[in-house]
């Protein structure tokens, strides 16, 4: 992390101008990158990035440098920096910013604006950007001098990185980027503080709830795997003998393949992981945010007693119906809670096993079919047999983040990583391009299907141009899939979700990347292994056949609990 006074290749004798100092203020937060695009608003920032040792990372569009900032903040937890100019720029970073409010995931929003001699009136590419921002971030705010810069860069970055993390706006208009301070100015001190020791009185009250349950269940969300809970969960889990589900958002936090583990659950039918909560008479849930994926689906009743253990407390909701708040860190209190209880008590997870045996049979069933266009269950097998367990995937938002989000079993956390706050398509390609920056160790795969890659695949140059190795596995069906499913469960129909596609193999070459085209089911497997170990970008384009949609609805629908 840079220190207070850090300038890169800023001379300081001088009195610097706010693009300078405000790239100082950024240095010292510790940011390594900036994800935009620039603008005429903002070319005084942008050249001071210069020499600074922040790395300046030029994308072909704005909302994907927001993704890559929610991407970055969200496998660092150091808030990501997006970067563009004023009007349609900052517009076009609107929906990244979002997305990580939505899933906690930190992130600083930097736009231009108009100067402040003009902004009171109708002006050449002006809007009230701090009020579009204010509904979707943490705090949004506008610097209106140039003394300001260092608190509101230092409270823009502890907003950020608080105990519940998200996104945070600045506008800089032109004039004040370009003027200089009175005097010379330093970035804040950084002074972290977290409250982590739960409340003793809380933790006997939940102990007191847990220790009169007959059939508890846990729930861990992605604020667990962001507090790094996972061997918190697993010594819980079995001290206890209690089964543990993850949300989608938290897949990995607790392996997959553990014993006591019942999968992710957060699919739009009752699934299988459902069945180990329908017994269920408390629910410990751990690190959950209702925003994940809505309490009705585990909670229809809102009858079960639950505990409630985070860093913040619980959304309100009539599903949701907390008995006990057990607030700090998440680690602290699961032991804490074990501690607590009788000695030598237990619980039975009878329903693990067999949960656990339906989700491999899906995956037998892929593994063994041979069938072309793929099933989607092969292509979850072979995606899981060409990864390590710590690398990563990033499925975006469709079907196939259906099958990817239910099926993909998982050993770590933020290995398995998707939109489930605001669900939004097209995030995956640029997110893996942040991801590898985050990780450069690990193999990176985004898994979307050709509507969403289609949205943002111009990012494929920037890929290339950046020297960021990837691979992009395209599930071609020239359909909005998971809106056909959709439709045809309620509706008995569908329409208007079909479109077709260019040559998605030359597409992908046109941008100097690698194009692969899958021809029958057992090319996936070793095109994968091949393109994961190539040091370049590479793009699969693999047909599936998601007639397997209403096939795993109708058998969902068949299943009788509980297990």
């Amino acid at each position: 992390m840079g220190s207070e006074g850090e300038t890169g290749s800023q001379n300081t004798s001088a009195v610097e101008d706010v693009a300078h100092l405000l790239v100082r203020c950024l240095r010292a937060e510790g940011v390594e990158y900036v994800f935009g695009i620039p603008g005429e608003e903002n070319i005084r920032f942008v050249d001071a990035l210069n020499g600074s040792g922040i790395r300046y990372v030029l994308v072909r569009h704005e909302q994907a440098a927001s993704f890559m900032a929610e991407i970055y903040g969200r496998l660092t937890g150091r808030a990501g920096v997006c970067s563009a100019t004023l009007g349609p720029g900052a517009i076009n970073l609107l929906l990244g910013t979002a997305d990580a409010t939505t899933n906690s995931a930190p992130v600083v929003s930097l736009a231009a604006q108009g100067s402040l001699r003009r902004i009171h009136k109708e002006s050449h590419q002006v809007i009230d950007l701090v009020s579009m921002y204010a509904p979707v971030t943490q705090w949004a705010a506008q610097i209106e001098c140039p003394d300001a810069v260092p608190e509101m860069t230092r409270k823009a970055f502890k907003t950020a990185q608080s105990e519940r993390p998200g996104a945070v706006f600045l506008a800089v208009p032109e004039d004040i980027e370009a003027e200089r301070p009175a005097e010379s100015l330093a970035p804040l001190q950084i002074d972290v503080v977290h409250a982590d020791a739960p409340s003793p009185t809380e933790i006997a009250r939940a102990a007191e709830v847990l220790a009169s349950a007959r059939n508890p269940v846990v729930l861990a969300g992605h604020g667990a795997a962001r507090a790094r809970a996972s061997a918190a969960l697993v010594r819980f889990a079995e001290r206890l003998n209690v089964p543990v589900a993850t949300t989608f958002h938290g897949k990995g936090v607790f392996p997959d393949d553990h014993r006591n583990a019942l999968g992710a659950v957060g699919f739009m039918r009752h699934d299988y992981g459902n069945f180990g909560f329908d017994a269920a008479d408390v629910l410990v849930c751990v690190g959950y945010e209702v925003q994940e994926f809505d309490p009705v689906k585990i909670n229809p009743n809102g009858d079960k007693r639950i505990l409630h253990v985070h860093r913040f407390p619980a959304e309100v909701d009539s599903h949701y119906p907390v008995a006990v708040g057990v607030e700090g860190d998440p680690s602290q209190a699961l032991d804490a809670l074990a501690s607590a209880l009788p000695e030598g008590l237990t619980y039975r997870s009878e329903g693990s096993a067999k949960i656990r045996g339906l989700l491999d049979e899906e995956l037998r069933y892929g593994r063994d079919s041979d069938a072309f266009p793929l099933v989607p269950q092969r292509v979850v097998h072979d995606v899981r047999a060409a990864l390590d367990r710590h690398d990563v995937v990033l499925a975006d938002t469709g079907a196939g983040k259906m099958w990817m989000s239910r099926l993909y079993p998982t050993y770590e956390p933020d290995t398995c990583l998707v939109s489930n706050g605001l669900s939004t398509m097209g995030f995956a390609l640029p997110g893996a391009i942040a991801a590898k920056l985050a990780r450069p160790d690990r193999r990176v795969l985004a898994v979307m299907g050709d509507g969403s890659f289609l949205m943002n695949s111009q990012e494929l140059e920037t890929a290339v141009r950046e020297r960021v190795p990837l691979v992009v596995l395209v599930l071609v069906d020239e359909e909005y899939g998971l809106i056909t499913w959709k439709m045809e469960l309620e509706l008995g129909r569908h329409s208007h979700t079909q479109f077709t596609n260019p040559d998605l193999v030359a597409y992908a070459e046109s941008f100097g990347a690698r194009g692969h085209a899958v021809e029958t089911a057992g090319q996936l497997l070793p095109v994968l292994r091949r393109a994961l170990d190539d040091d370049t970008v590479s793009v699969i384009a693999c047909p599936v056949d998601y007639s397997e949609n209403l096939r795993l609805t109708d058998k969902l629908g068949e299943l009788h609990g509980p297990f």
